[in-house]
This record gives structure tokens, sequence and C-alpha cells, in this order.
């Protein structure tokens, strides 16, 4: 089997002729027209993303988020929306490096910042969503603010919201759509260990309804198989239906990742319309 392709997170393989619009708005909203090149379109073509760069508001105080609007935005269709929260040491721009892998038309996405790491041994200093207990309302605040945020500007179906996540960003989003199971139509954590220390399957009821897809690396030190055992052996005694991939890589994501995820979404919503 050949190896999986790491994502390329370096801005000039993404972006070409970057350009700021400014413009007055009641979000205070930056709308940012990007042209990059899709690695998942059959030919070069350069394809346009929307990048918004706004400002929501917790109690705490107010942090960073990124919008992502689908190519060809179609205001009469109710668009399923996708909240990234993404990896340790990096911070909400990377919805822009995911989303040409995921798609360009499908999704509204946003992304919050996540807070302040200091960085401990063998991590990188910056933002992250470390799912310890004194976070989990900062967190929750973030991405209800991000979500609302999203439906106002955008025409999102209530019902088909989905919380996804890369390392740290993964585990927080199990923790936070495991404490509100019925508002989120699946939760996918790319890399991200259960939580299994902050009493996140006390919905019991609840996570039995809340589709689930875990990606993860083979070859992974964070994130090792005895480990990942665990967390399939926990979801699977609480009755939680869990989708788990793997794939020949180590701790990081891949095309292959985001393009799986695209697909279980898109099942998921068809599953849903169907019954």
């Amino acid at each position: 089997m050949t190896a999986a392709r790491s994502l390329d997170y370096s801005w000039p393989s993404l972006i070409s002729h970057p350009y700021l619009i400014d413009p007055s708005s009641a979000d205070a909203m930056q709308r940012t027209e990007l042209s990059v090149s899709s690695t998942r379109a059959a030919s070069a073509d350069q394809h346009t993303l929307a990048l918004e760069m706004g400002q929501f508001h917790t109690a705490e105080a107010p942090g960073p988020c990124a919008v992502f609007a689908p190519m060809h935005y179609e205001p009469g269709y109710a668009y399923p929306l996708i909240v990234w929260l993404h990896g340790e040491g990096s911070d909400e721009r990377q919805l822009l490096r995911v989303m040409p892998q995921i798609s360009l038309r499908n999704y509204v996405a946003i992304a919050p910042r996540g807070g302040r790491e200091t960085g401990g041994e063998g991590q990188r200093a910056g933002c992250g969503w470390r799912p310890v207990e004194e976070r989990l309302e900062a967190a929750a605040s973030r991405v209800d603010d991000c979500i609302a945020l999203a439906m106002r500007r955008f025409h999102i179906a209530p019902q088909r919201v989905f919380l996804a996540g890369f390392d740290s960003g993964g585990s927080m989003a199990f923790r936070l759509a495991f404490s509100q199971p019925y508002r989120f139509a699946g939760v996918l954590s790319l890399c991200g260990p259960f939580p299994s220390n902050t009493g996140g399957l006390a919905q019991w009821n609840g996570i039995r309804g809340l589709p689930v897809f875990l990606a993860t690396g083979r070859h992974s030190e964070e994130y090792p198989a005895n480990l990942v055992c665990r967390d399939l052996r926990l979801l699977h005694s609480a009755g939680v239906s869990i989708t788990l991939r793997e794939y020949p890589c180590g701790h990081e994501l891949t095309p292959q990742m985001l393009t799986d995820l695209d697909r279980w979404i898109i099942e998921q919503i068809t599953a849903k319309a169907v019954v």
C-alpha cells in the first residue's frame, strides 16, 4: 500500500494573487477572494475560494474566526455546515488548507480560533483545543457564536451541522458534540483521541444516535494503535455508531482523510433524507 500524501501547508502552494476587500458591515467582516488550485479537480483549472476573516464575541473575550463560502453559492439551498476545530499550534486559517481537499461546493464552513497554549514538552506553542474541563465552557461559547454567525450570513440547514477537528480539535469536537448530541448531525475526529477522562459519555441516550467518524494514522506516535483500540471499545460499549478509518501515515492530515470526510458527511445526509 502506498503511503498517504500529507497536506502541503505552505501558503504559496494553495494561494495565488490573494487580495483583501474591507467592506463596512454589521459583522465587521473582511472578505478575501483567494484563487486556489483544487487537487480534487480533474483539470488544473484555478478555482475561487471565498474566505472571510471575522470576529465573534464570547463572554470571555472576542476572538477571530474564518468562514468559507462555497463556489456558486445558491441562497435558495440550505447548506450543510462544517464547524472546523484546528489542530494544536495552528489557528482558524487551517480551514483554508482543508476545504479545497474536502469540497469547494458542498458546504459552508466556519472555524474559530482555539485558546492560547504555552506548549509543553514535544508540543508547539500556539493555539489549540485541549479538552480539559476548565476550557469547555469557553470552547462551547466559541462554537455557538460561530454557528450563529454562519446562520446569519448563509442559508444553513440547522439539522445538518457537523463538528469536525484535527488533533486536539478532534478531541474537543468529541467533547462538545457528546455534551450536546442532539445539536449536531455528526462528529468527525481526525487524529484526535476521545477525551475519556472528561465525562464525555454523560449524555448516554443522546450520543447513541450521534454518528461518529474517526480517522487515525497507522504510524502515529501521538495516537498509537493501543489508544485507538481503547477508544473504540469505549465507544462501542456506549452504543455509539462509529466509522473508523486507518491511514498509512503518521499524526497528520492527508488528502485521503479529507476526501473520506466529505463522502462520510454526504452519506449521513443521504441516509437521513431517505428515512
